[in-house]
């Protein structure tokens, strides 16, 4: 059965400025005020938590293993709390998806976002019910880039992975494909824009309303 996975985070939704606002919730109880720009900061946000703790406490000079493991939970909290305050579906990405399971495909998520949080935003953006499976950071006792997650998330759909590709948007991702043996496509329309192509992906996307053809054109061909 062939089968479309996406990442979550800057791929199906931009989440950046709601995860911003939970790391800077951080350096304000640290008294810092706020470290990180939703704007400029965005792709360092779909890196997640610890990558944007990091880069904030580097700006204070304050960086360690320890203050940024001290508040990662706290950054979690804050994030959970107010989740889909700013966070919006990509243009086109649900008609997509709807269009590709009318086509027969199955579609799942593979985020590195625990994956409590994926299911509560997915739930709140009205579309956790579109996908067949939800693996997330804490699913499994890896995480990508290691494959293990996208092949859950492929078999959890009921599909194959031979008949699969990944939709997401970071090196993560690209890694995690190439280490699964599946074609990546990644999107243009996050904070990186067309610097993704440097990670030579077999397709770029640069809008949801072609994703249906070209899923057409990738999955015949891991399929013969």
């Amino acid at each position: 059965m062939r089968t479309v996975i996406f990442d979550l985070d800057g791929t199906l939704a931009d989440t950046s400025a709601d995860l911003i606002a939970a790391a800077n919730h951080c350096f304000r109880a640290m008294g810092a005020g706020d470290v990180l720009d939703p704007v400029a900061d965005a792709a360092t946000a779909f890196h997640g938590g610890r990558a944007m703790l990091t880069l904030g406490l580097t700006r204070l000079e304050a960086l360690s293993d320890a203050e940024v493991n001290r508040w990662y939970p706290h950054l979690l909290d804050a994030y959970g709390d107010a989740i889909d305050v700013h966070t919006r579906l990509y243009p086109g990405a649900m008609e997509a998806v709807a269009a590709l399971r009318d086509a027969g495909v199955r579609v799942g998520v593979c985020t590195n976002k625990p994956e409590g949080l994926a299911e509560t935003l997915l739930t709140r953006l009205g579309v956790r019910g579109a996908f067949a499976s939800m693996i997330g950071a804490d699913t499994l006792p890896v995480r990508k880039p290691d494959p293990a997650p996208y092949i859950a998330a492929v078999e959890q759909a009921g599909g194959s992975v031979v008949q699969s590709c990944l939709i997401g948007d970071t090196s993560t991702d690209r890694e995690t494909a190439r280490a699964a043996g599946v074609p990546c496509v990644l999107v243009t329309f996050g904070p990186d824009g067309h610097a993704v192509a440097d990670l030579e992906p077999e397709e770029l996307l640069a809008h949801y309303d072609d994703l249906p053809a070209l899923v057409e054109r990738l999955l015949p061909v891991i399929a013969a």
